[in-house]
């Protein structure tokens, strides 16, 4: 892995992502940060409609998919998320669910456990050298978040500014 821009560019590309979302990505954006992930944290576990939020804000396309998960199975889950100490459980549960799959499983993570986790995107990958992306594994992810979290710290920025620069490059360059 190796960032496809100066590491200074990267205040300006999140800045450049965040002018450049539309309506419904913004307001969607507000609902996950401000309400879904707060109360998730303070209940202890997700709700269906709260789940759906989050899955609808990383890709609309698997909402058929991810409606088909039963209640009690998304409340369960998302209450071992919260308090597994393992990191291969973390991301792995998610993938238990119908319609999510590492990506989207990414974004719990990265939302859940603040400025601890990338989000996992093909756009964040090719602004990391990727053409393509691998396979996805618990290793890679793990290289991956080890990588992000050096990329960010050695940046000056959390997390959630790290992915937005990453993405709002490759949507900028990426053909």
């Amino acid at each position: 892995m190796k960032l496809q821009f100066p590491i200074s560019h990267v205040p300006r590309y999140a800045i450049e992502y965040r002018d450049g979302m539309g309506a419904r990505d913004s307001r969607l954006t507000e609902e996950i940060t401000r309400n879904v992930f707060p109360a998730y944290r303070a209940r202890g576990h997700l709700l269906k409609k709260e789940f759906l939020t989050v899955c609808a804000w990383k890709t609309p396309r698997s909402q058929s998919r991810c409606a088909r998960n039963e209640t009690h199975t998304i409340e369960e889950i998302s209450r071992l998320v919260l308090t597994t100490r393992s990191e291969a459980l973390k991301i792995q549960l998610w993938t238990l669910l119908s319609g999510v799959k590492w990506p989207t499983a990414s974004v719990f993570v990265h939302f859940t456990f603040e400025d601890q986790y990338p989000i996992l995107d093909f756009r964040a990958l090719w602004s990391l050298g990727y053409a393509k992306p691998p396979p996805y594994t618990f290793q890679f992810w793990v290289s991956y978040t080890v990588f992000c979290r050096a990329l960010a710290k050695d940046a000056g920025v959390s997390m959630r500014v790290l992915d937005q620069a990453l993405w709002k490059y490759s949507e900028l360059n990426q053909v």
